[in-house]
């Protein structure tokens, strides 16, 4: 039940609500009396950077200007007595410098803006220092799964502030890939569903990064093991995130709602969502993360209720069911705004607030609570609104509505100005307003006075007040006309009044025709090599300055004088076309007011081969234009006219006008202008001072025409000149002196005889007298400067006539010196086998004494780590150009396992300066490099490897890789692996057949892992007993062997020798029936036999018969000694053919045949 006292002030409440009147949006001049009003702040919840000074905005407007205090966790804040902290002045923008420990100002600040007629107050601004803390140092284990468990590795990232962004990667800086069975949840921790065989690395590595101080910190990597297993099991579903069947989440109004469901099986399972009751708001629904994040943005409170996810595979299904509730921060249903009443109005300020839970008003005065200020008979507070009645000069003051609920809080701050003022205007007087017919039209006339004025509209000071039917007047003055006509022209009044008088202002009305193509461009097809036009022809209002501007394919088209571009008027032609002009051309016709466009399409076709060779058979250059006159002269133009010459079956496109004078390059002819084709005379613009002639050469699609005859001279008077000396720039040539330079001006920019220049400088930011020089040439140096000092430079040319105007003024600097002062405590850190983060204290600028470059590092390899490896020392260097406070850089492509130094220096542009302090590190272990060498030597039924330790090992070898398949044309065969110790250089393996091929892999590994590959693969059969053979002669048992059976040879001729010098003979006479055995015998492996025949023959009188019996024989060598054509081998084996020949007196009975050898040799000699 209501109470008596509610009745009656609900009464109240009407009545005066009914009297009163709502304020109004309009802003109060700021040359009136006015409370003050904050118009910028900073963020509630303000995060900085430590490294930067401290910015704490609060600015306000109001008259008298505001002044400014503060309150620092609720109680005041003495500015003053801290020198770190200084206030901006006609301002309360705080600011701290960065030096000492920016945690020590870090709380809840307040900014009070005063001045005599209220206070007003900013939101409570909570300062917090961003924090990028280490990860915790920690051991990690290894981590063993078998193949098909689910796994989680698990982040938990340091509490930075703002909390970081994390990501996971490997040691090679490169992402984690992620997919429907691996992935990231939204804690960062890193889920799988099920573990496969190729998901075991050594180097799973969680990165935090900070976003204020822009730095990324790793986390130790984890190493995954995973057991292998034969045969996984498939398995149902389980859900890793969230866990149980059920969970619950409270979202803010107005954020974005995250759920996430992360779920383990083999195969993998998919995720969906559904909400119970409701389909998913698919405008605000993202689903992400492969499906297993559900990303809603800007939620409202429709957006409560039950979401539920389902993980299912083909072995199952589960579900997780998620609460969402929605709560909100305050948020504004009715925001108090500024009130102006005269004396004796009454007026309201409403404060309306929704949230979850409801928030509670609270109102203050001047930052004060109500209950706490002065009491005050015009005004009464009903809970979320305050009622003012009867106001009176003097009680201006400004009221602050706060809403709060746990969630947060929303502040307002509301002046009430009690002004008495008549009606004045705030925009400018007898405005004219241009509109297009039939347009939507808006007549502004801004306003104010106290009590608030009453505004009419008028026109052309006739009848009563425009409002209704295509008028609509808006509370803020401004006049609406829905449909502009011509007969809506005049002059339109705006009248305000209020009990203090009336101010009135017009505004004149002019209605337009519209601009409109009435010829468009049409669509054209045209062959290659000729000309194109098209027309755009525009309509518009007469009063209007209409232009027409051309673009292909949406890209305005540049016009000059020598393209194929032209543009005469409203028509754009386009010569000697090409494929590559083929497009959508535009026309846009424009006023000031309106604008309208048309298109058409090109289309470049290429010549038929008939239309070509007629042209070609017909068409030629034109002949050169005739009679050339001058007239109309004037200072710096004349007119020039011609008769064109024949055009020879191809239109004439384009005239080219040259010029030659006879003062500073007589003879040689310029280009001076191009004309179109249709012309034939022009107005050439001149330069004073100079003595033409012209010629014109007129142009075809054929080429150009013979020049014409030379017109007659045409000398321009002189002038002073109008051009400026261009590039003009100051430099130190020695580091106590600047060069001025600049570019001469051109003959034809002379303008008068005698041209010199006036160069002018003074030191930059002084203000000392110009100092200035007069030269002919194109450089002035000034000398006993300071080092790398600012210069301003200015510059003009003279001549006889007068000066040109002066140049804007450069700057310049004089001479750079060496730096004098080394970065200072230089380290390292983050050192890994190829590259290390490299940190300095930065110097002191003033001591670059140049314009600063680069910190220049310079590095190099001054051993390796293992021993008895030499290494190349050459010195190198890498830049860095930075200027941050704190400066770092990363040095990368270095030797692992490797000893290095470097230093810095910092640079100009010039010199180096001293060097910093030397530091030495050394980088970790990495992955070998490929092996030396890596031979194959095959027999028959083994292949025999070879190799060498790596030339860079990187490390300390552990060992090998060997890996290897056999080849069939492009195919390949299982691939085998093979494991050696670091001290094993060599391997046989058997083959199976002589026939297969292999390919082999060979790598060396340290303790990070295998190196670079040497891949080799083992010839052809065919190709290998040329290789053995070569392989073998170059080995030392061999060639002993060799040297053996060459003395066994000797001595055996040796004795055959001696032999025969006593007569006796051999037995040949059966010999000729026997085979002849090949001097060459290979072993089954394929290798070669070298043992000689005669190793199994009998001694000398004997013969082996063809059933093995030795027979004795009477036949000598010496009955061979003539003829044949037999000879020895190298190993000494008899092979020549044996011939029949009779003696002549058959004394010896024998039939012989002699072979040519070196036995004879040595009988004939003897």
């Amino acid at each position: 039940m209501w109470t008596q006292e509610r009745w009656a002030a609900l009464a109240v409440l009407s009545i005066i609500m009914l009297l009163s009147k709502v304020a109004a949006p309009i802003e109060v001049p700021l040359d009136l009396k006015q409370p003050p009003t904050i118009v910028k702040q900073s963020l509630k919840d303000y995060i900085v950077d430590p490294r930067d000074n401290i910015i704490i905005e609060c600015e306000a407007k109001g008259t008298p200007v505001p002044t400014f205090q503060w309150r620092r966790n609720g109680k005041f804040f003495n500015v003053g007595k801290d020198p770190r902290v200084t206030m901006r002045s006609r301002s309360g923008t705080l600011e701290i410098r960065s030096s000492g420990k920016p945690e020590d100002y870090e709380g809840e600040y307040q900014c009070f803006a005063s001045n005599d007629f209220g206070t007003a107050i900013s939101n409570k601004i909570l300062l917090r220092v961003s924090k990028s803390p280490l990860w915790p140092k920690e051991v990690l284990e290894p981590v063993v799964v078998r193949e098909g468990e689910s796994l989680v590795l698990p982040c938990k990232p340091p509490p930075g502030l703002p909390p970081p962004e994390t990501f996971w990667m490997d040691s090679s800086i490169m992402p984690i890939i992620q997919d429907k069975r691996v992935s990231m949840g939204l804690n960062g921790d890193l889920f799988f569903s099920n573990v496969l065989a190729r998901d075991a690395n050594t180097d799973y590595s969680c990165n935090a990064r900070f976003e204020f101080t822009h730095t990324i910190q790793q986390k130790n990597p984890f190493t995954l093991k995973v057991l292998a297993t034969r045969n996984v099991p498939e398995t149902q579903p389980t859900f890793l995130s969230p866990k149980g069947l059920s969970s619950s989440k409270i979202v803010l109004r107005g954020e974005q709602l995250l759920l996430e469901c992360i779920a383990a099986g083999v195969p993998s399972p998919n995720i969906d969502w559904i909400k119970k009751g409701a389909d998913l708001p698919s405008k605000k629904v993202k689903i992400e993360n492969f499906g297993k994040t559900l990303r809603l943005l800007n939620v409202s409170e429709e957006d409560s209720g039950d979401y539920v996810c389902m993980a299912s595979n083909k072995i199952g299904s589960i579900r997780h069911s998620i609460e969402v509730q929605v709560k909100a921060a305050p948020y504004w249903l009715d925001k108090p705004t500024n009130l102006v009443l005269a004396p004796d109005e009454n007026g309201r300020l409403v404060c309306r607030a929704r949230g979850n839970p409801k928030p509670t008003i609270q109102w203050l005065v001047n930052g004060e609570p109500i209950e706490s200020s002065l009491p005050n008979p015009n005004r009464q507070v009903l809970g979320d609104t305050i009622l003012f009645h009867s106001v009176q000069i003097g009680s201006s003051a400004v009221h602050q509505c706060n809403a709060s609920n746990e969630h947060g809080y929303l502040l307002a701050n509301a002046f009430v100005n009690i002004l008495d003022m008549a009606p004045r205007m705030l925009g400018p007087k007898n405005q004219l307003i241009k509109v297009i017919e039939n347009n939507r039209t808006f007549l502004d006339c801004p306003f104010f006075g106290s009590p608030f004025p009453i505004l009419r509209w008028f026109k052309n000071g006739l009848g009563s007040g425009l409002d209704g039917g295509q008028y609509k007047l808006y509370h803020n003055g401004t006049l609406e006309i829905k449909q502009a006509r011509p007969e809506d022209q005049g002059t339109y009044t705006c009248v305000a009044s209020n009990i203090l008088g009336k101010m009135e202002n017009q505004v004149r009305l002019e209605v337009k025709e519209p601009t409109r193509i009435v010829r468009a461009p049409e669509h054209v097809t045209q062959a290659k090599g000729t000309t194109v036009r098209f027309d755009c022809r525009v309509k518009h209002d007469p009063s209007l300055l209409a232009t027409v501007t051309w673009l292909k394919d949406d890209k305005p088209l540049s016009f000059n004088w020598i393209g194929r571009f032209r543009k005469d008027g409203e028509t754009l032609s386009i010569y000697n076309v090409n494929p590559e002009d083929a497009g959508t051309y535009t026309c846009t016709a424009k006023t000031e007011i309106d604008e309208n466009s048309a298109s058409a399409r090109l289309t470049v076709t290429e010549d038929d081969i008939s239309s070509a060779s007629n042209r070609s058979a017909f068409a030629g250059r034109p002949d050169p234009p005739q009679d050339l006159e001058l007239s109309d002269p004037s200072a710096r133009s004349v007119r020039l006219t011609w008769v064109p010459g024949n055009e020879n079956n191809s239109p004439v496109t384009h005239f080219l006008v040259q010029f030659e004078e006879d003062r500073w390059e007589p003879g040689k002819w310029q280009n001076l202008s191009i004309f179109d084709g249709n012309l034939n005379s022009v107005n050439l613009q001149l330069s004073p001072f100079v003595n033409y002639q012209f010629r014109v050469i007129a142009i075809n699609a054929v080429g150009q025409s013979q020049p014409s005859l030379p017109s007659a001279r045409y000398q321009t008077s002189g002038a002073s000149p109008d051009v400026v000396p261009s590039g003009l720039k100051g430099w130190g040539s020695k580091k106590n002196n600047m060069e001025i330079t600049w570019q001469a001006l051109k003959n034809t920019e002379r303008n008068g005889p005698n041209l010199r220049y006036m160069v002018s400088w003074r030191r930059k930011d002084t203000e000392e007298e110009w100092n200035n020089t007069t030269t002919t040439r194109t450089k002035h140096i000034i000398h006993n400067t300071d080092t790398y000092v600012p210069y301003e430079i200015k510059i003009n040319a003279i001549n006889d006539f007068g000066h040109s105007p002066e140049s804007n003024i450069v700057i310049g600097y004089s001479g750079e010196d060496k730096p004098s002062a080394a970065p200072t405590e230089l380290r390292v850190s983050k050192i890994n086998s190829t590259k290390v983060n490299v940190h300095w204290v930065p110097v002191d600028p003033s001591t670059v004494n140049g314009e600063f470059k680069e910190y220049k590092l310079y590095y190099w390899r001054e051993a390796s780590l293992m021993k008895g490896l030499k290494v190349n020392k050459t010195k190198l260097h890498k830049g860095f150009f930075t200027t941050a406070e704190q400066p770092s850089g990363i040095l990368t492509e270095l030797f692992p396992y490797s000893k290095y130094k470097i230093y810095m220096v910092v640079a100009n542009r010039e010199y180096e300066g001293p060097q910093s302090n030397t530091v030495e590190f050394y980088t970790k272990e990495g992955e070998p490099g490929a092996p030396k060498y890596f031979r194959i030597q095959r027999h028959t039924d083994v292949v025999h490897l070879k190799w060498d330790k790596p030339l860079e090992p990187n490390g300390v070898l552990i060992g090998y890789t060997l890996q290897y398949h056999t080849v069939n044309g492009t195919q390949a065969g299982e691939r085998k692996v093979q494991s050696f110790p670091a001290n094993v250089t060599e391997y046989l393996m058997n083959l199976p057949n002589r026939f297969t091929r292999f390919k082999f892999y060979l790598a060396a590994r340290t303790q990070v892992g295998a190196g670079e590959v040497y891949a080799v693969e083992s010839p052809h059969f065919t190709n290998e007993a040329y290789k053995e053979q070569e392989d073998i002669a170059t080995q030392g048992w061999f060639i002993g062997l060799m040297c053996a059976v060459a003395l066994l040879v000797l001595i055996l001729l040796i004795v055959c020798f001696i032999k025969r010098s006593r007569g006796g003979k051999y037995a040949v006479r059966d010999k000729k029936d026997l085979p002849l055995d090949p001097v060459d015998h290979k072993d089954q492996d394929g290798s070669f036999d070298y043992h000689s025949d005669e190793d199994n023959k009998p001694l000398q009188g004997s013969q082996t018969s063809l059933d093995g019996n030795v027979k004795e024989s009477d036949d000598s060598l010496v009955d061979y000694g003539e003829g044949g054509d037999g000879q020895f081998n190298e190993d000494g084996s008899f092979i020549g053919q044996y011939t029949v020949k009779k003696d002549k007196e058959e004394t010896e009975g024998n039939e012989s045949s002699e072979a040519t050898s070196p036995v004879n040799a040595i009988y004939s000699l003897a």
